[in-house]
């Protein structure tokens, strides 16, 4: 058995190297397509319970006109 040429050793270590790296950015690929797709869900949540949150308070300064208007009247 020969010893690997050094050239050959580092061409082999640099491919190892790349495909870690390739690796690597796969998987931050997905997990960055993962979390944009949660960010979406969230802030499609968020405007969902605004929107509740301004008819709730909405539905509250209502009701307080009309206590205002029964106390005024009664």
């Amino acid at each position: 058995m020969s010893t690997p040429d050094p050239a050959q050793q580092e061409l082999a270590t640099l491919n190892q190297q790349l495909d870690r790296l390739l690796e690597l950015v796969r998987r931050l690929q997905e997990e960055n397509r993962s979390l944009r797709h949660s960010q979406e869900q969230l802030a499609s949540e968020r405007a969902g319970l605004m929107a509740r949150n301004d008819q709730a308070r909405s539905r509250v300064e209502a009701m307080i006109q009309r206590l205002k208007a029964l106390e005024n009247n009664g």
